[in-house]
């Protein structure tokens, strides 16, 4: 593990991060992330915030950077935040994780945790987009002495019969990195919390870790999920968060709500003319409109209220309202628009 003065070497945390089609033995060695975990007190939440925005706002000076993700707890689970940082490689990422500056802030932010936080640093990984309602969870195992290529044909086996499980969208296997990570790290992704839910508890993989403990001494758990995540990308190092989730609610209505009446002017009169059934047309609209917002609009919608949306931007509560006061005035544009045009 990274020699850091709040994070124990024999922490095994796991964390959110994007993930390839399948399992990889060899990833690529160009990408280097760190994620971090940590339980921050009660109350202290927008001391926390702003204090994660120093230690982005920090990460980006060094070479390399390449982006940076804050993601809050989930609702009803504990107080833990996920913090993600990319660089284009292991050096650059070691010369942060090692750099006093990073140091002076992880000192000044003690105060803010329930324990000392957790991490664990992935080097390679293949990029994948994010669907909108994708949960991932990343397991970290201490594998022991000698039983590596023990554990890699049980992970072989594991990834089979993950493959098989409703939802299931993904994994990929991160290899230690020589004098800067230990454990042996898995990220897996499924389509939605529930389905991830349900393989967490299956007896299946409550068999295959009795049988895996042949292999490793240790395993943790976290899981991370994001609302829409997949329709909120400003592009490499623009991005220390998500947009809350208000907001990005509001922004995908704006793009919604124009298209489904669109589209119900044209492509369902069109199919209502023809005779097709409802639930046909119900869904050739829905792909149509998913199509639409997730490639053309949404975009575009990102890019014109980057300044609102945009968690490094929207510094003021005058930059909140005057978005929020922009997206309402679109709505009454719209529905004047539609409200005419209708009758």
């Amino acid at each position: 593990m990274i020699d850091c003065p709040i994070c124990p070497q024999n922490d095994a945390s796991n964390k959110l991060l994007c993930v390839s089609p399948r399992a990889s033995r060899e990833p690529p060695a160009e990408n280097a992330t760190v994620v971090t975990s940590q339980k921050v007190c009660a109350g202290r939440a927008d001391e926390y915030q702003r204090w994660q925005h120093r230690m982005n706002e920090a990460a980006r000076e060094f070479d390399g950077f390449e982006g940076a993700e804050v993601y809050p707890p989930e609702a009803g689970g504990e107080n833990e935040w996920v913090a993600v940082f990319r660089f284009a490689g292991i050096d650059h990422l070691t010369a942060w994780l090692d750099s006093g500056r990073r140091r002076e802030l992880l000192d000044e932010g003690r105060e803010f945790f329930e324990e000392p936080p957790t991490q664990e640093v992935l080097r390679g990984g293949t990029p994948a987009e994010q669907a909108p309602e994708v949960v991932t969870a990343v397991v970290s195992h201490e594998v022991k002495p000698g039983r590596e290529e023990g554990f890699l044909r049980w992970q072989e086996k594991a990834i089979k019969a993950q493959a098989k499980s409703p939802g299931f969208m993904g994994s990929e296997l991160f290899k230690p990195v020589e004098g800067v990570q230990e454990h042996w790290v898995v990220v897996f992704r499924f389509d939605s919390r529930e389905h991830l839910d349900d393989w967490l508890a299956s007896d299946v993989r409550r068999t295959l870790l009795e049988e895996g403990r042949t292999y490793f001494t240790s395993y943790d758990v976290r899981k991370v999920g994001s609302a829409f995540s997949g329709w909120f990308r400003f592009g490499e190092g623009k991005q220390d968060n998500a947009p809350p989730n208000w907001k990005q609610a509001m922004t995908v209505v704006l793009a919604l709500y124009p298209t489904v009446m669109v589209l119900n002017l044209t492509e369902g009169r069109w199919l209502d003319g023809l005779g097709v059934p409802g639930y046909i047309g119900l869904f050739i609209g829905n792909v149509l409109s998913v199509s639409v917002l997730t490639w053309l609009l949404m975009p575009l919608v990102n890019k014109a209220l980057a300044f609102w949306l945009v968690p490094g931007r929207a510094s003021s509560y005058r930059v909140h309202l005057t978005g929020a006061a922009a997206v309402v005035l679109c709505y009454a544009l719209f529905l004047a628009v539609f409200g005419l045009t209708t009758h």
